[in-house]
């Protein structure tokens, strides 16, 4: 495995994703057999994993790294470049097969359709972790080997590390993985595949089974429930223009937040604020914030208003 030892030992190690995206804006989504013109072809870094990575890194800025694995091909140095850039530090399985890509067509309402080909990161295997020695949280994804991630959150429990998982793409996961989670990040769809759409927002977080879970919910922020206690987050009004990644942001910093110290509100607004300024940029890893941008934003910003969220996640109801 490439990677060099670091000089001192990270506060956060992210394993899992990288994918070059491949993104054509077009009036609208294709019908099926249909082809349609659309515009210049970007290529971009992305993938859940890199994108939290560089969210920890850039806007969380606290120390950083990740395990990831990428083909022998043209496409893994701009994965390693922009990791590289936003100063994560890499443990790097190279693979006989691509590196992952993801194919996006964005219509012009905003709607998308993506396919992904995992290619080189579904080659991650419990043996490429490493040394956990002064790591503070392992953050994890579903974008790699379902056995690979619950090996992970294992080794890392048995270590003392604390272990954030962000359960998406949406699907029904093991409750030996969930009893291994500290932190179990969703949206409201995967908050669905996971306990089912029964009750509110909160009654569906006490059932996910980890102590402390939150769930996103675009626009209107975030919801946490933790030690039977709920938290609320509402969002920073912005005016967006891409929301890419917005949701990567938001679990990169809340890690790099909780890994430096601060208390899960505190957390939770830094993640909110820069989530929300991701939204006014154009990209993936290219629209994260640093985190001065992130401290000039929430001593500028005015607090959300937070009545409407508390009547969407049932607060008054649960409490």
């Amino acid at each position: 495995m490439d990677g060099e030892a670091a000089p001192t030992a990270p506060l956060i190690l992210v394993a899992g994703s990288a994918n070059v995206d491949f993104v054509v804006r077009a009036g609208r989504i294709p019908r099926p057999g249909e082809t349609i013109l659309g515009g210049d072809l970007g290529i971009l870094p992305g993938g859940k994993g890199a994108n939290q990575a560089v969210a920890a890194a850039r806007a969380g800025g606290v120390t950083t790294a990740m395990l990831l694995a990428v083909g022998e091909d043209d496409l893994a140095p701009m994965l390693i470049a922009s990791l590289q850039q936003a100063g994560v530090r890499l443990h790097v399985r190279r693979s006989l097969r691509a590196t992952g890509a993801a194919l996006i067509t964005v219509s012009d309402d905003a709607e998308n359709a993506i396919t992904v080909a995992p290619g080189a990161n579904g080659d991650l295997a419990a043996e490429d972790l490493p040394d956990l020695t002064g790591v503070a949280w392992l953050v994890l994804q579903l974008e790699t080997p379902i056995e690979t991630v619950e090996a992970y959150a294992t080794a890392a429990r048995r270590r003392g590390v604390k272990v954030m998982l962000n359960a998406a793409p949406a699907r029904t996961l093991p409750a030996t993985l969930l009893r291994m989670v500290d932190l179990l990040v969703v949206n409201e769809e995967e908050l669905g595949a996971l306990v089912g759409d029964r009750g509110t927002i909160t009654e569906r977080l006490s059932r996910t089974g980890v102590a402390t879970s939150v769930v996103t919910l675009g626009g209107r922020g975030a919801c946490a429930r933790a030690a039977g206690a709920n938290l609320l987050q509402p969002a920073f009004p912005v005016t967006p223009t891409d929301t890419t990644a917005a949701g990567d942001t938001f679990c990169g910093v809340l890690a790099a937040a909780l890994a430096d110290g601060g208390d899960l509100p505190d957390a939770l607004a830094r993640a909110a604020a820069a989530a929300a300024l991701a939204t006014t940029r154009a990209g993936a890893q290219a629209s994260i914030p640093t985190r001065d941008e992130v401290d000039a934003f929430l001593s500028e910003s005015p607090p959300a208003d937070a009545p409407a969220l508390n009547s969407y996640c049932g607060i008054a109801d649960a409490q």
